[in-house]
């Protein structure tokens, strides 16, 4: 009778502080376009990911992902044309939960990363899809190759950040490359040439 009791009134604080955590959420964040404040951000790495995942012998669909992000974003919602990206990603950053072929990936046969220690994105064109979604156009280098790319973005939210008290927005975007355009061609295709990336990306602005 007790743990009966006891596992109903877990259940129900489960369900009670994530309402509360969710209604939390989204007082911090306004997911309406117009909250978010013109000017130059800069990345906030701590909650920037770079994903990927492709097929891996036609098995499963592997994922990895890059972190520690720099650079800024300009933007201006009254005038998104106008908006600047760029951003640089460390390769050394790559991590796929398995340290061994994190290692390969790092080396000549793969990224290269002591030759090529970044990849960069800057942007060239942004159209807007519908109130809270855009398509964002520009050169993606990687491996010492530099090729364009669209990332279908969409806005996730804005607000101040109570613990540190920084005006931020957060994004999330979607993309596809095939690693043979930029040299990353071992194993294609018994190692998928299709790449998903999936960013999540948060930059802080700065007064």
């Amino acid at each position: 009778m007790i743990k009966r009791h006891f596992a109903k009134s877990a259940l129900m604080a489960a369900i009670v502080f994530g309402t509360v955590s969710q209604a939390s959420a989204q007082q911090v964040a306004s997911t309406d376009p117009a909250a978010v404040k013109a000017g130059t951000y800069k990345v906030e790495p701590y909650h920037t990911q770079v994903g990927f995942t492709l097929s891996h012998l036609g098995f499963s669909n592997f994922s990895g992902f890059f972190t520690g992000a720099s650079g800024s974003l300009t933007i201006d919602p009254a005038h998104l044309s106008a908006t600047n990206l760029d951003v640089t990603v460390p390769v050394q950053s790559v991590d796929t939960t398995v340290p061994k072929l994190d290692g390969e990936l790092k080396s000549a046969q793969w990224f290269d990363a002591d030759r090529f220690p970044n990849a960069t994105f800057k942007s060239t064109r942004i159209v807007r899809t519908s109130a809270n979604t855009a398509n964002i156009t520009g050169d993606l280098t990687l491996h010492g190759v530099t090729r364009p790319i669209t990332l279908k973005t969409r806005l996730v939210g804005s607000g101040t950040n109570p613990l540190d008290k920084m005006f931020t927005v957060g994004f999330e975007a979607t993309g596809t490359i095939a690693r043979s355009q930029f040299g990353v061609k071992q194993y294609v295709p018994l190692v998928g040439d299709t790449v998903t990336l999936t960013i999540a990306g948060a930059f802080e602005l700065q007064q």
